[in-house]
């Protein structure tokens, strides 16, 4: 499957820029995990421009362990892409042991766990963020996971579940004392879910208190922002999550504004053959729409005319229609 095949950096040139227990890790700004988006192509092609890690489309541990075939796909990597992450989520500690343990046939290189997601369905049942209401939970968790499995064991957590519970020291301390290798913090609770701004002061003292690698997300809207989150709180990593669809160039350090119209049109061409290619012609044209309508979110175009191009019917309509639309709205922009 060719697909992308991702570019890391030598390791006989660069040094790591920090390790997952013994993995490396060649550079700081990372892919988050991102349901619907982290697939196999996007992942790829971020790879390609410098996201340091794979972490994978997050799975249902009741999937795992039920074998449902639709995981297979969402778990499907290039070798390349190492190191590799699957993430897991499930308010059942035994069930996540046991996907834990299938999940490692199938040679990640680290597993972690969700603890951040605020959805209503995943939250609610006491899974993702649900988690963070039960501390000695994760502790049962990450005790049993990492005396288990041979693999780092690693988590992503958000601040609290609200702002009444910000619980965030203590859950951070229970990971690390319970073995895990490595914590990514969203600074936001779960009653934020993706309003107003992230507590980067949280996520400080979480890595001053941690001697384990630290991954700061939230609020990284342009490619200064890494560095800027970096500087402000020492964090070892940095994850991008929504700014990086329709601009996957953020991980080589550009913002949109700086990306040529013909980097433009190979990046659109490569990501949406490589869809098409897993998963099909049709299929993966109509899950290509999300990223295209970020893809073309610059462009000047009436209502009319984005519809048009988004319910395209094939990959070379969709593609002559984005020449001629994306060429309109250049020459309609002042000089």
């Amino acid at each position: 499957m060719p697909l992308f095949m991702s570019q890391k950096i030598n390791s006989e040139i660069a040094d790591p820029a920090f390790y997952v227990r013994d993995i490396p890790v060649y550079g700081r700004a990372i892919l988050s995990p991102m349901d619907g988006f982290s697939d196999l192509p996007f992942r790829s092609l971020t790879r390609q421009l410098g996201s340091a890690m794979s972490y994978s489309e997050f799975v249902n541990a009741i999937d795992v362990v039920n074998r449902v075939p639709h995981m297979e796909q969402r778990l499907s990597y290039l070798e390349d892409e190492r190191p590799v992450v699957f993430q897991i989520f499930d308010d059942d500690p035994q069930r996540l042991l046991e996907a834990a343990l299938i999940l490692r046939e199938k040679n990640p290189d680290i597993i972690d766990i969700n603890m951040g997601c605020s959805a209503r369905t995943v939250a609610g049942r006491g899974a993702g963020a649900g988690l963070l209401r039960e501390p000695a939970k994760i502790e049962r968790i990450f005790a049993s996971l990492t005396k288990a499995i041979d693999i780092p064991i690693t988590g992503k957590i958000r601040i609290g579940w609200d702002d009444d519970s910000l619980n965030y020291l203590e859950v951070a301390r229970i990971i690390e004392q319970n073995g895990g290798a490595l914590l990514a913090v969203h600074g936001r609770t779960k009653q934020q879910a993706f309003r107003g701004p992230a507590n980067w002061d949280a996520i400080a003292e979480i890595k001053d208190a941690l001697s384990i690698p630290v991954i700061g997300n939230g609020d990284v809207r342009v490619a200064g922002d890494v560095q800027r989150m970096r500087d402000a709180t020492g964090v070892d990593g940095v994850m991008i999550a929504r700014a990086a669809i329709g601009n996957p160039w953020i991980f080589a350090g550009l913002d949109r504004e700086q990306v040529s119209h013909s980097a433009l049109q190979e990046m659109v061409v490569a990501h949406l053959r490589a869809m098409q290619e897993f998963y099909g012609d049709q299929q993966g044209l109509i899950l290509f729409r999300k990223h295209a309508a970020r893809y073309i979110s610059p462009f000047r175009l009436a209502k009319s005319e984005r519809e048009r191009l988004l319910t395209s019917e094939t990959a070379n309509e969709f593609l002559a229609l984005l020449e001629l639309l994306s060429q309109e709205s250049m020459a309609a922009q002042p000089i």
